[in-house]
């Protein structure tokens, strides 16, 4: 979502786009633009790069971590369930409801929950080159749809069974919904800009800093315009105002969540995370959080460049560009948007000690993605215009096809052990109940007694009230204890569990300890935590439980000696 004062029917302006780049060097009037076969190469690689893009949103090998598992057990309740489970997991509803009925018609395998992020992943292509023609023209609209096809964070949220695909494409129909309501103020365009911003709001909780930035700067643009332009700023922050109301009935919930779930499972962010998130914008997801580096820097630092000529370069000519610290009005009101709706947020999480992750930021993806193409029209050489977008793209699908094999949780090993190994009856625990939803996705209906610590709960679902606190409370030794009464003497203990979750200190090392050394108890450890090969890595160890003594009538036969 951007704004632009200058929308509006008055004069002949009113036929350019809200963002239109006058002063630029026009690309389909430039000397050098690209004619002939390196003009047919061009789309052709371009078409190209649209179809590896398709292809990568479906198509990874990994099973469904935390997030995922714990997302398809939630969705999958009857929709009157609905609301309890998200009470406890601190999420708004959108993507869930939508999930529910994509599970009812095509099941709850791996492929079929994936599907559905892959489905919006691809609507987005279109939206994509909408918004990027738009704001600066058939060209900017081209470079848009590479990019968009490429980009690693768009292609890796297209293959998790989350919300951030979806609120990527929302965040594109918001600005074309709210660009034409500057326009021509008309019903269907006003209800369409209300629907986007409570679409976005029930989709992810970082609208709500997008909506607020957005808000704001409609709000200045209707004291500083006049006349008609006055009046269409003034309608369109009405209908942010009516999405917003939308998405009342859902606000005690929303403050319930954020006073007792929140994300307590990271450290709150400082202001660094504002870069990290346009890092995180140029990476695989499960790779640069397992393997703790990040791959994509130099895609990275090409987005900034672009996005920072867009803001402030001129083409002067085919070899130099001219610098305007005013900061260039087209792309003016995209980076504040991009800026602020970051910084907020951040500053937020500090507030409310909350935690960051890149993730979270898609809801400034592709504005950020719009400042970079038309970054791209700087660049008045065509010929070097098409090797940057060239490298940006190529960078982009290498950084992509790594999700094909990249494994985002150890679940499947932990499983193929207790497939092999563990018997009916046996107890499998978690510590924390995090490692649950992964494991218990692939296990149930095993026959096994499986727990959770710190709750004592199933492992399908994870309860985030109060956490932090509920853990701090929880006691290794008396866990222990149960574990080793619920298995008796003719069942043994599986454990599954990692030792660095926040909150949780010491507490799953006591707990493997207190099980080794209860009397006769034996431990084996079958599997060894990877984390820099998985994003969700997780032990195994086994604890038999001491031989029960002989009956007496087998003590008595038995022969001496």
């Amino acid at each position: 979502m951007a704004i632009d004062v200058r929308a509006g029917p008055d004069g002949p302006a009113s036929n350019r786009t809200a963002t239109d780049l006058p002063d630029e060097v026009d690309e389909g009037a430039a000397p050098h633009a690209l004619t002939g076969w390196p003009l047919r190469l061009a789309v052709a690689g371009l078409g190209a790069a649209v179809v590896a893009g398709l292809v990568l949103r479906f198509w990874t090998r990994s099973a469904l971590w935390l997030d995922e598992a714990l997302t398809v057990d939630i969705a999958r309740l009857p929709l009157r369930s609905l609301h309890a489970a998200l009470r406890e997991d601190g999420a708004p509803p959108l993507y869930y409801v939508l999930l529910h009925f994509w599970i009812r018609v095509f099941g709850t395998s791996d492929e079929a929950v994936r599907s559905l992020s892959g489905v919006i992943g691809v609507l987005t292509l279109p939206i994509a080159w909408f918004t990027g023609r738009r704001f600066g023209g058939r060209g900017v609209a081209a470079v848009m749809l590479a990019l968009s096809a490429s980009a690693p964070f768009a292609v890796y949220y297209s293959t998790e069974v989350r919300m951030y695909a979806l609120v990527i494409a929302l965040t594109g129909c918001g600005y074309l919904a709210l660009d034409r309501a500057l326009r021509r103020p008309r019903p269907g365009n006003l209800v369409a800009v209300a629907l986007s911003v409570a679409a976005l709001l029930y989709a992810q909780y970082w609208s709500v800093y997008l909506v607020a930035v957005v808000g704001l700067l409609l709000a200045f643009a209707a004291w500083r315009a006049e006349g008609t332009r006055r009046r269409h700023a003034v309608g369109a922050l009405g209908a942010v105002v009516v999405g917003v109301v939308a998405f009342v009935p859902w606000v005690p919930t929303f403050f319930f969540q954020s006073q007792h779930t929140g994300t307590p499972w990271a450290p709150p962010p400082n202001f660094a995370a504002v870069l990290n998130a346009v890092t995180g914008f140029t990476d695989n997801q499960a790779t640069l959080s397992a393997a703790g580096s990040n791959q994509g820097r130099l895609l990275a630092l090409l987005y900034l460049l672009l996005a920072f000529l867009a803001l402030f370069g001129l083409a002067r000519d085919r070899w130099h560009i001219d610098l305007d610290i005013r900061t260039r009005r087209p792309t003016r009101a995209m980076a504040l948007v991009v800026v602020l709706t970051l910084t907020a947020a951040v500053a937020g999480g500090i507030a409310e000690r909350s935690a960051f992750s890149p993730r979270y930021a898609s809801v400034v993806f592709l504005p950020l993605l719009l400042l970079v193409a038309v970054g791209t029209r700087t660049l008045a050489d065509a010929r070097v215009r098409t090797l940057v977008v060239t490298v940006a793209v190529i960078a982009g699908l290498a950084l992509s096809v790594e999700n094909i094999w990249t494994q985002r949780t150890q679940a499947t090993e932990v499983v193929g052990v207790l497939h092999a190994r563990a018997q009916p009856g046996d107890v499998v625990a978690y510590c924390p109940d995090q490692l649950g939803p992964a494991v218990y996705r692939l296990t149930a209906g095993s026959g096994f007694r499986q727990v959770a610590f710190p709750r004592g709960n199933s492992p399908d679902l994870v309860d985030w009230i109060d956490y932090k606190a509920v853990a701090a409370r929880a006691d290794p030794a008396a866990f222990a204890r149960q574990l080793e009464a619920a298995a008796g003497s003719s069942h043994r203990i599986w454990l599954v569990w990692y030792p660095q979750y926040e909150g949780f200190g010491t507490k799953c090392q006591a707990l493997a300890s207190d099980l080794l050394d209860a009397p006769g108890y034996g431990g084996h450890q079958w599997v060894n935590p990877k984390p820099g090969r998985y994003y969700e890595p997780m032990e195994l160890t086994e604890f038999a439980p001491p031989p029960a003594p002989p009956s007496p009538a087998r003590a008595a036969a038995a022969p001496a000696g």
